[in-house]
């Protein structure tokens, strides 16, 4: 078996297990769950910051670290927003407010 199947399988297995078990989260667990996968979008900017800034870097290695830098900081920084939108739904209204 190859490398290349290996890895196919891996993902496979990945998104059939990441798909089930967000499908089977309580509506109560979304917002945890939203801030954590945050969090593992803010490493993968780190990590695609420490690959594209490597000094033997290709020219496919920065384009492919420069916009992984910019998709993951943009999915980080959507999830917070929709995530203080969720929390903001959960806050006590006065009287007299919508």
């Amino acid at each position: 078996m190859s490398s290349y199947e290996v890895a196919i399988w891996v993902f496979m297995l990945a998104a059939f297990l990441g798909f089930e078990l967000i499908r089977r989260v309580s509506p109560l667990l979304h917002t945890p769950l939203m801030s954590l996968t945050n969090a593992i979008s803010a490493i993968a900017v780190v990590g695609a910051i420490l690959i594209t800034g490597e000094k033997e870097a290709t020219t496919l290695t920065r384009v492919l670290g420069f916009s992984a830098v910019v998709l993951s900081t943009i999915n980080a920084v959507s999830g917070y927003l929709i995530t203080d939108r969720m929390l903001k739904m959960f806050k006590k209204r006065g009287p007299g407010q919508k």
